[in-house]
């Protein structure tokens, strides 16, 4: 895993990085360098998933589940105050999902240390 600090980094800098590594299919990396220990996340505004550990475990049976893998591509970034706003474009097959094709909105919020404290996803899947 490359040594990124994400303090000294700006928050486009960050966002620019972290969609990299999930496009190069490091998913769980960029989880790692980029989440705080104390994010909170929702998709769809359904149960709210608290913790980096939850979390982590959440997208490691996300990641495990994809059986093949299309297209990932970002579509548009938004960037503001502390919050970033990433349109993605998702089409894979996932063991217990099936097969996806889809888009999302994930609005994430930064801590000043560079981490998401903070993410919510909308998605029509």
């Amino acid at each position: 895993m490359q040594k990124i600090d994400p303090k000294k980094l700006t928050l486009t800098e960050r966002v620019e990085k972290m969609n990299q590594l999930i496009l190069h299919g490091h998913i769980l990396e960029a989880f790692e360098k980029f989440y705080a220990e104390t994010i909170t996340k929702q998709v769809n505004n359904k149960e709210l998933t608290i913790g980096k550990e939850a979390c982590r475990l959440s997208e490691e049976c996300f990641v495990t589940g994809i059986s093949e893998f299309r297209n990932a591509s970002v579509k548009n970034v938004i960037i503001s105050d502390n919050i970033s706003v990433v349109e993605w474009e998702l089409d894979f097959t996932h063991n217990k999902m099936g097969d996806k094709k889809y888009t999302q909105v994930v609005v994430q919020r930064w801590n000043k240390d560079g981490e998401i404290i903070n993410e919510s996803i909308y998605n029509n899947n």
